[in-house]
């Protein structure tokens, strides 16, 4: 939690913020967005990652959560995508992670497997063997033992990631990745216990995950709060989803939503600014626990809204850094903070 009591309205965008050992400069969280990267070879970064991730550093983010980091090969979206599933992952990495840390942010990183949306694993795994979608692999429904040692998976590239330096966890339990496949009844049909009980899996990758963080890091979950597929479940289900991986020892949640299948007719994603912030403030003030807020919060007054009025403690802006690595230092200053900049560039500030 945040070390004092925050009345509405005194927060902005560049007020700093603890969770546990976690202090961050502003409330601006740069989202994890995969890179596709043609150079990223057998997952590890490269000087692609570095230079991107790094320049949002020196633009102003307060946290920087680097891409989906999977954790096994079969495990990536695509072969261009990161993992952390070998011990020499963890050199590049924490060069990665010490320039980006040498230029004033704080450092997440967020682990995963694509499970079913496994675009290039020859025979995806999931909880059921159900596509995702008509053109999709059919994958092959995991066996207990199996996602028994999926769990430890998850385990080690935490601890991985941990060697390398990071200063909190991101697990990705949105977007219809395994996670998600997991919890979501519509999606995992087993008859074994993760099955009967779809939010076993995503409590054991929990309670694994925390017991190789120290003790001052804090978990962060992101969910997805609703599903948009015809039988997906509703934000009641994701809060009660969120209550017991709170209990598990989640600390912070990053909601988003969908991913899940096609989109069907009940519910729909909306396209407009901040169509998000309700999910954020209904989990924040079910769970009470940190929430950040993400979806078209490009705009730098309605990113200040949106801390100042409670509705999220932090703000994620993904395309608006991905067309402007500047883009803390500028939305700070549109709403009357006090801007930092580094020294080389004060001149094109002022």
């Amino acid at each position: 939690m945040s070390t004092q009591p925050e009345a509405p309205g005194d927060v902005r965008l560049d007020t700093p913020f603890q969770l546990k050992d976690l202090k961050l400069k502003n409330r601006i969280v740069m989202p994890p967005m995969c890179q596709y990267s043609v150079w990223a070879q057998d997952g590890k970064p490269n000087d692609w990652h570095t230079v991107h991730y790094t320049s949002r550093a020196i633009g102003g983010t307060g946290l920087i959560i680097i891409e989906m980091t999977n954790v096994e090969p079969d495990g990536r979206i695509s072969n261009r995508c990161l993992g952390l599933w070998s011990d020499e992952h963890i050199e590049p990495f924490a060069r990665l992670i010490a320039s980006v840390k040498a230029h004033g942010a704080k450092v997440g990183i967020q682990i995963a497997h694509a499970g079913r949306k496994a675009q290039d694993a020859e025979v995806p795994v999931a909880p059921s063997a159900i596509p995702y979608d008509e053109h999709s692999k059919t994958p092959r429904a995991l066996t207990t033992d199996e996602v028994r040692a999926m769990v430890k998976k998850f385990q080690d590239a935490a601890r991985r990631a941990v060697a390398a330096g990071v200063d909190t966890i991101e697990l990705h339990g949105a977007h219809g990745y395994l996670i998600h496949q997991f919890h979501s009844p519509a999606i995992n049909k087993r008859d074994d216990e993760y099955g009967k009980d779809p939010g076993l899996f995503g409590v054991e990758v929990i309670r694994a995950v925390k017991r190789v963080m120290p003790q001052g890091m804090p978990l962060i979950f992101r969910i997805s709060a609703v599903e948009y597929m015809d039988g997906g479940y509703d934000l009641d289900y994701a809060i009660g989803l969120c209550l017991r991986y709170r209990d598990a020892g989640v600390d912070a949640f990053h909601v988003s939503s969908g991913g899940d299948g096609p989109v069907g007719t009940q519910r729909r994603p909306g396209n407009y600014p901040g169509y998000l912030l309700p999910y954020a403030r209904a989990i924040k003030e079910a769970v009470r626990v940190p929430v950040i807020a993400v979806g078209m919060l490009d705009e730098p007054k309605l990113a200040q809204a949106a801390v100042a009025n409670g509705a999220a403690d932090l703000v994620a802006v993904g395309r608006g850094m991905l067309s402007d690595p500047y883009w803390a230092i500028r939305a700070i200053r549109a709403t009357g903070g006090r801007i930092d900049p580094p020294e080389q560039y004060r001149r094109g500030f002022w």
